[in-house]
């Protein structure tokens, strides 16, 4: 073998090995640019698995904050409410909670009435807010809106002390009506009076328990599983039949209208009650010698 092709071939060599090195550093690279180092750990921390798909089907308003107190992962519903504002959770006692669960890692809830977006006028917003670690640095803030919970309850207080109030005015009439007839057993007509307004205050507290029976009922079952088509006018005509005593005791007329042959779905003995009861209410705190009317009409779906 001559000197040039001795020098070729080594140069082949070289270019070779050149090459392999270069293919070498470069998957190198590529690896440690995909390998995840400690700062970025610290920096952008990873929901563990599955929790991101549980987060987003709760129906509480979630927010998982990491340990600088920044917002890793918010719902809608946490928007909404005014959480969760710059990337921040922006309600101080649920921020306190927070750092005080990252420290001891106990599970905390608690209630509060937050302000409303905006101008803040109006009901607050009532909330229970608890607070759990989730693995090492995160911490997961899950509020459940009691708003509404509130509300009704507040109503449906107001209505049982209502109706208890109701139940003195009946229970005290038929005592006071049957010793009336004790005492007039000699007087015919007297009795005969006395036993028409005991039926009339026995309807009455009929009535009124069986609000309370509807009520009940409302609360723990679903008013749209039994549904079915009602005739409006059918439901005006029972509530007007049902208040023309007291209507004809005040002298008070009472009219129906409006569009005529119209349906509604729903459970027609809770219809009729509710309706009932409005008429009755109308009469009640209406004045003598007056008028009132009862119209039904067709509106748009919101």
């Amino acid at each position: 073998m001559d000197v040039n092709a001795a020098v070729a071939a080594v140069a082949a060599i070289a270019g070779v090995l050149t090459g392999v090195i270069a293919m070498l550093a470069f998957r190198w690279s590529e690896r440690e640019q995909k390998r995840p180092t400690r700062t970025s750990l610290h920096t952008d921390p990873v929901l563990p698995p599955g929790v991101d798909t549980v987060l987003s089907v709760l129906r509480s308003s979630a927010v998982v904050l990491d340990e600088a107190d920044a917002v890793v992962k918010a719902s809608s519903a946490a928007y909404a409410l005014g959480l969760v504002r710059g990337g921040k959770l922006a309600v101080e006692p649920m921020l306190q909670m927070a750092r005080d669960t990252r420290r001891d890692g106990e599970i905390r809830q608690v209630e509060l009435d937050l302000p409303r977006r905006g101008n803040g006028r109006g009901e607050a917003l009532a909330v229970s807010a608890r607070v759990a670690p989730l693995g090492s640095r995160l911490v997961l803030l899950l509020v459940e809106d009691l708003t509404e919970a509130r509300r009704i309850e507040a109503v449906r207080r107001d209505f049982v002390a209502n109706v208890s109030h109701e139940l003195k005015t009946p229970v005290g009439a038929l005592s006071l009506l049957s010793e009336a007839v004790m005492d007039a057993a000699d007087d015919p007509e007297a009795v005969e009076r006395f036993a028409g307004r005991m039926q009339i205050e026995a309807t009455r507290l009929t009535n009124l328990v069986q609000e309370l029976i509807d009520l009940s009922r409302v609360q723990n079952d679903d008013p749209l599983d039994d549904a079915e088509p009602v005739r409006v006018d059918e439901l005006v005509a029972e509530a007007i039949d049902r208040c023309r005593h007291a209507a004809g005791t005040k002298q008070i007329t009472m009219a129906a209208g409006g569009t005529a042959d119209l349906h509604v779905r729903g459970n027609r003995g809770q219809l009729a009650a509710a309706l009932g009861n409005l008429v009755e209410n109308a009469v009640n705190y209406s004045p003598a010698r007056t008028r009132v009317g009862i119209a039904a009409r067709r509106v748009a779906a919101p």
